[in-house]
């Protein structure tokens, strides 16, 4: 169109009608006389603008997810670190109650035997001074700890103290090749002496070649003069195995320790012995056999006995 004076009346006319359309719109609210034409509009352009949004969304989304990511990945590695500490917590009160766990059961049989400890914790292990078998403890002669005191836990006996510094200490544990005590057998005055092999049995020469030993009977240390280096009554462990006695005069024994010497944490020095032998007092509780069920059979006859003096009719021949 070019631009003449009808041109620029006619602009003019149409830009004055539109604000009289708005004018008469605002003021018709819900009424509005233009609203049907509003809703044909509505109608005619709706699928339209669908159509676009449909196309356009996923782009802005795209730009959203952009702009956003920043703040995701910020937020993703906050929640891996929330994680992390929580898997950290988790693991030090596991570890917290089961070295609870160990200290109440160790001062239960300390309390039954009597003897007076002094807890510690094992902070190293490996080959001290030449020996395969041994631990090193976070207690020394600062806390009243000497050569040769006996050290248990909360299953039995550990070993005994073989080094002292002045803050920690070095234990030559029970299953050491060069590791020996004497031992009583449960229940009676069988007595003997155990010996270490690594990561098998003890090996146990009882002095009675003829002595009645079976698998299952249990073993505690017997004592040494002055209560060192071993104290009476500590658990040592079950006999697994009996070689015959083939007229020796020891028998030889396998014994399983009730300590597992892989898995030490939390141990005991005997600082102070019992005032007498605790005996078997300290062993644990036998398990109770479970009782073998019994089953009731109850034969019930198909057809009602005949009566004394009755004789049973006989059946037809086939």
């Amino acid at each position: 169109m070019r631009d003449t004076k009808e041109s620029r009346l006619l602009l003019v006319l149409l830009i004055a009608v539109a604000f009289a359309l708005i004018t008469v719109d605002i003021r018709g609210g819900e009424d509005s006389p233009v609203d049907g034409a509003r809703q044909a509009a509505a109608t005619v352009f709706g699928p339209i603008e669908n159509g676009v949004s449909a196309a356009v969304d996923p782009v802005g989304n795209a730009v959203s997810a952009i702009r956003d990511s920043g703040d995701r990945h910020d937020r993703l590695a906050e929640l891996e670190t929330e994680n992390a500490a929580l898997k950290a917590k988790l693991g030090s009160d596991d570890r917290g109650r089961s070295r609870l766990k160990q200290l109440d059961k160790m001062l239960k049989l300390a309390g039954a035997g009597q003897y007076g400890i002094k807890g510690a914790q094992v902070i190293a292990i490996g080959a001290a001074q030449g020996f395969s078998w041994t631990i090193t403890i976070d207690v020394g002669a600062n806390d009243g700890i000497k050569r040769d005191m006996t050290v248990l836990n909360g299953d039995g006996l550990v070993g005994r103290v073989t080094t002292v510094g002045p803050n920690t200490a070095t234990v030559l544990l029970a299953n050491d090749p060069d590791f020996t005590v004497g031992t009583r057998m449960e229940a009676g005055d069988e007595l003997g002496f155990a010996s270490g092999q690594g990561d098998r049995p003890l090996r146990v020469e009882l002095l009675n070649g003829k002595a009645d030993v079976k698998k299952g009977d249990r073993l505690v240390t017997f004592g040494s003069q002055a209560d060192k280096p071993f104290v009476p009554g500590v658990p040592v462990g079950v006999v697994s195995r009996v070689d015959p006695s083939g007229g020796d005069l020891t028998r030889t024994l396998y014994v399983t320790p009730y300590v597992g010497f892989t898995k030490l944490d939390i141990v005991g020095v005997v600082v102070q012995a019992p005032k007498k032998d605790p005996r078997d007092t300290v062993l644990p509780d036998k398990p109770q056999p479970k009782p073998t069920p019994t089953v009731t059979v109850t034969v019930t006859p198909s057809a009602e006995a005949p009566a004394d003096g009755e004789s049973q009719p006989e059946q037809p021949e086939q």
